[in-house]
């Protein structure tokens, strides 16, 4: 199956970069370009991608906003239905001065994020990776940044926490391991379980706990006060 890409950045010369890389992919095809958010916006619900790399910052509307706009209630409220049900997967560009923004995007539902001088290796796996449903790129990374976040700005934690209550004691275990950094195969090694179950566990988590991905799992752990930064 070929993954369909648009690219938002108001740099051209990251957009034609970026561009080339992947479309010289045989599995990836760049179906478009956008030079601001608004434009991404707009270009996403048209041209319907899998994955859409969106910078942070951007002129008319930044990266956060869009991600908001494309992972929201998608469409005009007169549109398609089938226009409206489209959701594609977000991949943050971004700099370390910007995990702010970072932070909000995943809790927005964006997949995760990529370093924009990530080594273009890194680039091409991340779009597979995001493509194929693995909300996170790199899970400790993103775990250590959650964790700051997580405590410097705490949320209410009472509602979260009641949530937690209709989960099994397995299925807790995965959801703290999940948000301690662990790969699916980390996991099954960790619980001396089959791969698999783990995926069952995990989707049972996401529906229970009504959560897009794996990246809204990891900031509920941490807003529920399962896991707290610092925790071994």
């Amino acid at each position: 199956m070929t993954i369909r890409v648009i690219i938002v950045d108001d740099q051209a010369m990251v957009r034609a970069g970026f561009a080339a890389l992947l479309a010289a992919q045989s599995d990836i095809e760049v179906v478009g370009e956008a030079a601001d958010g608004r434009q991404g916006v707009e270009l996403g619900r048209r041209a319907r991608p899998d994955v859409v790399l969106m910078d942070v910052r951007m002129p008319e509307m930044d990266g956060l906003a869009a991600a908001r706009e494309l992972l929201g209630p998608a469409g005009d409220p007169g549109g398609p239905q089938e226009a409206e049900s489209h959701r594609p997967k977000v991949l943050m560009l971004t700099t370390f001065d910007v995990d702010d923004y970072v932070y909000e995007a995943l809790r927005a539902g964006a997949s995760g994020f990529l370093l924009k001088d990530a080594p273009p290796a890194d680039l091409i796996a991340a779009v597979r990776v995001v493509a194929a449903g693995d909300a996170l790129l790199a899970p400790k990374v993103t775990r250590r940044l959650i964790a700051d976040f997580a405590q410097t700005r705490p949320a209410p934690r009472r509602k979260r926490a009641l949530r937690l209550k209709g989960l099994t004691p397995r299925e807790t275990e995965v959801l703290e391991l999940i948000a301690r950094g662990l790969s699916n195969q980390e996991i099954a090694g960790h619980l001396v379980l089959a791969e698999q179950t783990v995926k069952t566990h995990i989707g049972r988590v996401l529906a229970k706990l009504d959560l897009r991905d794996r990246a809204q799992a990891v900031i509920f752990a941490y807003e529920s006060g399962l896991v707290t930064p610092g925790d071994r």
